[in-house]
Formats: C-alpha cells, sequence, structure tokens
C-alpha cells in the first residue's frame, strides 16, 4: 500500500490512541461480580508483570484474585513501542555495572537481561501467542563521536562475556539505518520487537484460563500488612485479604503503594505513528527492520512495524505537554532524522507512564509478603513478562531473580508522588543535549555522507 504525501496536516485523521489498541484482538470479556473476602495471593495491576504473575501462580494451585483501576492492559502494556531490548543499566555498560555491584551480579544482571528477551520470544510457543515478535536486533545510535566511542567500548565489554552484540562504525550505518545523522551505533542482533497490544491480550486470556479471578475497574487504595502476616488490600469496592500480594503498577503506582512511589517517577512518553507506508519507502527508513533508539538525554526511539508503518517516540518535554503538542514534535525529529518522511500521515497519537528510578535500574523486591517488579526505564516489554514469571516462582519457593539483591534508592527530592522537579532535571537534560548538538554539528559538516565520511 502506497501511502501519499500530503500538503497539508499530516495529522488530520490522527487517532488519539495506538495502533496497537486499535489493531489488538479482544480482551477476554470480565463481568462484574462481588470481590472475594480472601485469596492466597492479590495481584494490583492488570498488565505484563500483574497477568504474568497470576498465570504462573494460579496454575501453582493458587487462589489468585487479580484487580485494575481501569481494564486489562488499560496502561503502558498496550501504550508502548513493542521493543524486546535486552539490557539492564545499559547506560553504566557491564564495566559500570561491575564496578557498582561486583563482577558476579553485573554478569547475572546482564544474563537475566537477555533471559527476558528469549522469554518473550517463546511465549509463542510456550503459550501459543502470537505477538507478531520479530528478532531483528536492535541498534543504539551514537549521537556523537564521544557517544560512538563510549558504545564501542561497551562492545567490546560484552564481547568478553559471549554476547553477539557489535559495534557498526558510520560508515557502516547505511547497511542499518536510512539516515546520515549518527555517528555509529551498538548493534544487539538477538533483540526484537512485537505487538505488545496482541501480547497483553495473550497473557490476560491464559491467566483467566488458569483461574485467575479478575476484577476490572476495582482500584487498589492500601495494601495494609497485619499483624498475622497476611495482607489487606482496601480497593474501591472493598477489602481482601491475602497471605501474599504482588504489585505491578509501574508508571501508575500510586498513593496505595507509597513505599514504591517514593523510589519511581513518572515520565510522558509520547509516540506517533504514520500510515501504512510503500514497501521501499519502508526498507529505506530501516532495512534490517531494527529497532533504533539514540543516545541524547531527550532521546527518541523508533522502529518499523510488521503491518508496515514507521513508529517514533520520545520524551518531547519534561513540561506538561499535550499529545497533539508532542506529535508535532516529534514529527520536526522523525522527518529531520529520516527526510524521506516529510509529508506522510500520522495515522494514531498517543502517549503513556514510563517508570524511571533514581539509579535507571528496574527493580525488584518483597517487602513482607509484598512482592514487586517496578521502574521498567524503558525496557518493560521485555523484562515484566519475565519478571512477573519469575516473582511468581520466587514467591513459590524458587530463587530470586538478580535484580532482586540490589538496593532500590529513594528519589533525592521531598516527593510524594507528584513530580514537582521534573521541569529542572528536563532543562538540564536539554542543556546537555544542546552541548551535544553544538559539538556534533562541526563534525558531522565536516564529515559528509557517512558512507564517505571519516568513520566516528
Amino acid at each position: 500500500m502506497s501511502t501519499p504525501h500530503l500538503s497539508s496536516d499530516p495529522f488530520a485523521a490522527a487517532e488519539r490512541r495506538s495502533p496497537w489498541q486499535a489493531t489488538m484482538p479482544p480482551m477476554p470479556a470480565v463481568l462484574p461480580h462481588p470481590l472475594p473476602d480472601t485469596a492466597d495471593v492479590a495481584v494490583v495491576g492488570g498488565g505484563f508483570t500483574g497477568l504474568s504473575a497470576a498465570r504462573e501462580l494460579a496454575r501453582g494451585g493458587a487462589s489468585v484474585v487479580l484487580v485494575d483501576a481501569e481494564t486489562l492492559g488499560w496502561g503502558a502494556s498496550t501504550r508502548n513501542g513493542g521493543m524486546v531490548l535486552s539490557g539492564h543499566g545499559h547506560h553504566l555498560g557491564l564495566d559500570g555495572l561491575t564496578k557498582k555491584y561486583g563482577r558476579d551480579l553485573a554478569l547475572a544482571l546482564q544474563a537475566e537481561s537477555v533471559a527476558s528477551v528469549d522469554h518473550v520470544a517463546r511465549l509463542g510457543e510456550t503459550e501459543g501467542i502470537d505477538a507478531d515478535m520479530r528478532r531483528e536486533g536492535h541498534l543504539e545510535l551514537a549521537y556523537t563521536p564521544a557517544d560512538a566511542r563510549d558504545l564501542e567500548e561497551i562492545s567490546g565489554q560484552l564481547a568478553a562475556t559471549g554476547s553477539s552484540a557489535r559495534f557498526v562504525p558510520r560508515r557502516e550505518l547505511r547497511a542499518e539505518i536510512g539516515t546520515d545523522e549518527y555517528f555509529g551505533g551498538l548493534l544487539v542482533p538477538n533483540d526484537g520487537g512485537l505487538h505488545p497490544g496482541k501480547l497483553t491480550v495473550g497473557l490476560a486470556h491464559r491467566a483467566i484460563e488458569a483461574g485467575v479471578d479478575v476484577h476490572e475497574r476495582t482500584r487498589a487504595v492500601a495494601i495494609r500488612p497485619q499483624r498475622d502476616g497476611r495482607v489487606v488490600v482496601e480497593t474501591s469496592r472493598g477489602a481482601l485479604i491475602a497471605r501474599h500480594v504482588v504489585v505491578g503498577t509501574n508508571g501508575y503506582t500510586d498513593g496505595a503503594a507509597p513505599g514504591l512511589r517514593r523510589r519511581l517517577v513518572p515520565i510522558s512518553s509520547y509516540v506517533i505513528a504514520t500510515d501504512v507506508l510503500d514497501p521501499g519507502l519502508l526498507a529505506s527508513v530501516s532495512p534490517r527492520g531494527r529497532m533504533f533508539f539514540d543516545t541524547k538525554s531527550f532521546l527518541y526511539y523508533w522502529r518499523t512495524t510488521a503491518d508496515g508503518r514507521v513508529l517514533f517516540g520520545g520524551r518531547a518535554s519534561f513540561w506538561p505537554m499535550s499529545d497533539e503538542k508532542a506529535a508535532a514534535v516529534l514529527y520536526r525529529g522523525m522527518t529531520t532524522i529520516h527526510p524521506q518522511l516529510a509529508g506522510v500521515a500520522i495515522r494514531y497519537l498517543w502517549s503513556g507512564k514510563v517508570a524511571f528510578t533514581y539509579d535507571r535500574m528496574a527493580h525488584a523486591g518483597r517487602s513482607g509478603e509484598i512482592y514487586y517488579a517496578t521502574g521498567c526505564c524503558g525496557n518493560g516489554v521485555a523484562l515484566f513478562p519475565y519478571m512477573g514469571t519469575r516473582i511468581a516462582r520466587w514467591m513459590s519457593g524458587g530463587p530470586a531473580p538478580a535484580i532482586a539483591k540490589i538496593g532500590f534508592p529513594l528519589v533525592p527530592a521531598p516527593y510524594e508522588g507528584r513530580t514537582w522537579f521534573l521541569p529542572f532535571v528536563g532543562e538540564w537534560y536539554r542543556l546537555k543535549d544542546r552541548r551535544k548538538a553544538r559539538d556534533r554539528a562541526a563534525v558531522l559538516a565536516e564529515a559528509g555522507p557517512a558512507g564517505g565520511g571519516p568513520a566516528a
């Protein structure tokens, strides 16, 4: 299908939802019914983490009640970019992880991140969930020559562990991506992308088939341990007493779990997706179907989809911003990187909340009988279906995941859920990006096209 270039408004026919929400199969029907008084396990949150944990626990014979403030998959699970990426703390590199946590734990964290991608990729085989998974790899793109040197160093660290990751110099980038805007990239060939809406629907069906008792539009308002070791989950529809609780609310964590909320910073991520494009135009953007993201503080991430669109997202601003205004910012970014997309129509625009942590690491853990996995930092599509399953096994006597062994720092600011400090953080990040932009402008002018200029 060919998409005509437009001479007027590329957003004229845009829908205010994700393409995943528009094209995913129907969720299983969940009819309103009374909330039980007790259960073995209460799960708070009906996304990747909660559905995966609930399914695994119910299959093990536990009585499981899942509550969600909205509907199954309403939050980030159907609003993300669908990128299945490895890499705990990829900003640190393996050497940085080693300095912070020691060699053994650093290697365990790295192995766990790779295992999470494998886990999601196998769900088609193990659970019969067809989520359009393609393992075409991801490419982290160097915004400056200095970033390229950092990525090359990280590729060497990973190669020393047997990873297939490798550095792609600037002179070879045209075989990977249709732009001359970057100075090299770190290629991780075993990662990929999928349709997260299809994945969420599949997980929901498997959880309900396993016997999970699902209650939508049932907000948890407090989670309180009792003296007898059980936990009370107070909800908008009554109280539930459980032996264990799993919290899987990530970027939508609120006052029901104040200890987690003090450690999480929800940040809005904005995304646009084009109409279905001509295959030749699509290939000019991404010849190999890679997942892309760059090294800016206000990063962009983008990919092509199985149905022939370009999806382009990023942190447009840390100031409050409408989806429509953010979409215009993203469109300018997309067409600057890929001028061949100038004028293409946008079919979908939307946003969702990503949970960041102070150390930019995902975390899992427990406090008494309350278990959690949270702080995806952008890697939730791979990590949280896996972590939900791992938490269920941990709760049933299995080993704790590696990320449960690292400390989970508080946000170092007076903070009870209102992120008043984000605009100031955003301005600092913007200043860093402006400095990078000045440094790279002269280098780009001298270097010329990636195929003929000097390598990074």
